[in-house]
């Protein structure tokens, strides 16, 4: 009786050892397929379209109609914040990888976390107005409008930012 408890004991630990191996093989799969393939996809047309619709109810008020942002969106205002800045190539969107800027259009500028500590913005939290997918389509609209070698070059940056 004793054997056959200790073989018993040593089925289920087997199986249970199999059972981790194969759910770290498949969170190992998913977030290589992730790096990869962000959600913000400027290649889909119909993502595109959603986003730019999104985009021009919700952020061409501030960021401007055609990505411009506001003038002298480098220069502190009187309050201390900044204009909001471009989100075409001429702008630093396309330095941060995609997770920041969706944290950043989600949470808002957040400080400490995508801003200096104490830093102050006008950028406000879009969680409760704007769904993921709808975030994602203002991204790959922003990814869409950018020339191909600064779109490779912010892709690159997403890649080493899952990487970390």
């Amino acid at each position: 009786m004793k054997n056959t408890s200790s073989a018993v004991r040593n089925k289920i630990g087997l199986g249970l050892l199999a059972a981790a191996f194969a759910f770290l093989m498949g969170a190992i799969a998913v977030a290589l397929y992730q790096e990869r393939h962000t959600p913000a996809n400027p290649g889909d047309t119909q993502q595109v379209a959603r986003g730019k619709a999104v985009y021009t109810q919700h952020c061409a008020a501030c960021h401007g109609t055609i990505l411009e942002g506001q003038p002298n969106w480098r220069e502190k205002l009187p309050t201390g914040r900044v204009p909001a800045p471009p989100h075409d190539a001429s702008g630093h969107t396309w330095h941060h990888p995609d997770s920041v800027l969706f944290g950043i259009t989600k949470h808002g500028l957040v400080p400490g976390k995508y801003a200096p500590p104490k830093y102050e913005s006008d950028m406000p939290a879009f969680s409760g107005k704007l769904s993921d997918e709808e975030i994602w389509a203002v991204l790959a609209y922003l990814k869409s409008t950018w020339p191909d070698k600064i779109r490779a070059a912010q892709a690159e940056i997403t890649r080493d930012g899952a990487r970390r």
